[in-house]
């Protein structure tokens, strides 16, 4: 039996955030019931590449849930959605803040229907303060989160991660609310309860030491490329292949069997560099002293030496490294999944790894209303495609 077996799950987001939070409830065994508008469903179907007409990213986003196509601003839908909502144990949504209200699905209106609801609501601001109206998608969050601040290197323009980063981490937290939430109603005897989760929080929540620096120093951390400011040394060494070592030398025992390694016993012997900050100092210096060693060997070989000395040490992946890596296949994080028209796909594994209630794919991502009849039929309603 899977962690979350029987929990019933309605979702009403759209594209990442809110589709994110249900994915990962659905991997561990929540039932979870998507609702999609008619005719179009989530746009996500439409983005990036498409493979038949679907996106092949709904593969992933989706698996594992049911499509329900709705009417959210039809009488009837809204109607359908606090029937689902009577019975669910969870209701995500990632609209922006009122739209929900304006249907008569808001916190208030549902949790009188259910006390028992939990409902995660994902939105760029929050439900709450001066911005909550706003319209937020994730690199606005990232942004004002202090994350785009920080991406690039030092004197050009700042820039985003490769992927919606935001989202998924406003997902994550989210699924925290989530699990939470349901342990303090079953398990302390609470009721539901409702969770705010913005965007450009869950990406501040990520940002480590920025503001007690800045409050006790002054301090405003820039970009820095691919180095990590205050920690060293740790950055990306060019190697003599045109590869990049990624070499993480600061822990100070770390330290000097590095040193040993690039054979500079002067620095790995100097008491002036036995821990971080003194590293710190003279970072600049050390970064030469790497490099100079790395740039005479080719990346396979520095790598192999490192390994040698017990140094952290690595490649920079593209998506081909990662689909034939052992350590990948190993543990299942890249797997063949059966599609719902019947071919094969590469998707991403499941995490985290539970060793008792694994999570698993149990369902190819649905069809723009595949479940609408069998949904709407168990509870009563006529058995219509669409509502």
């Amino acid at each position: 039996m899977q962690a979350l077996k029987g929990v019933k799950v309605i979702e009403l987001g759209q594209l990442i955030a809110g589709p994110f939070a249900g994915k990962t409830l659905a991997e561990f065994g929540a039932d979870v019931i998507k609702v999609e508008p008619v005719g179009t469903g989530d746009p996500l179907r439409k983005w990036r590449m498409l493979r038949e007409g679907t996106s092949v990213w709904w593969e992933v986003q989706s698996r594992n849930k049911r499509s329900v196509e709705l009417d959210l601003r039809s009488a009837e839908g809204q109607a359908i959605v606090r029937a689902l909502a009577r019975e669910a144990d969870v209701l995500i949504e990632n609209f922006k803040p009122g739209t929900l209200e304006g249907w008569g699905l808001g916190w208030d209106a549902l949790q009188a229907l259910n006390p028992r609801l939990v409902m995660l609501r994902i939105s760029g601001y929050g439900q709450t303060g001066p911005y909550r109206h706003k319209p937020g998608f994730g690199v606005l969050g990232e942004a004002m989160g202090g994350l785009r601040h920080l991406s690039g290197e030092p004197g050009r323009v700042p820039v985003r991660v490769g992927i919606s980063i935001g989202d998924s981490l406003a997902a994550l937290h989210g699924v925290i609310g989530i699990l939470t939430a349901l342990y303090h109603r079953d398990a302390r005897g609470g009721s539901g309860q409702m969770i705010d989760v913005a965007l450009y929080e869950s990406v501040f929540n990520v940002m480590e030491s920025l503001v007690p620096e800045y409050d006790a120093f002054g301090a405003v951390r820039e970009r820095a490329g691919s180095a990590l400011p205050g920690i060293a040394p740790t950055n990306a060494y060019r190697c003599a292949d045109g590869g990049y070592a990624l070499i993480a030398g600061n822990g100070d025992s770390i330290f000097k069997r590095l040193m040993a390694v690039i054979g500079r016993p002067d620095l790995e012997n100097d008491a002036a560099l036995a821990q971080n900050d003194g590293r710190v100092a003279r970072v600049d210096e050390l970064d030469r002293a790497i490099e100079a060693w790395t740039l005479q060997r080719p990346l396979d070989a520095v790598l192999q030496a490192l390994e040698q000395a017990s140094v952290p040490a690595g490649r920079v992946y593209s998506v081909k490294d990662i689909v034939d890596d052992p350590q990948y296949r190993a543990r299942e994080m890249v797997i063949e999944h059966r599609t719902a028209d019947g071919s094969m796909l590469k998707v991403p594994g499941i995490v985290p790894k539970l060793s008792a209630t694994p999570g698993a794919i149990t369902r190819a991502a649905p069809r723009l209303g595949e479940h609408t009849g069998e949904v709407l039929a168990t509870r009563g309603w006529p058995q219509r495609k669409e509502c």
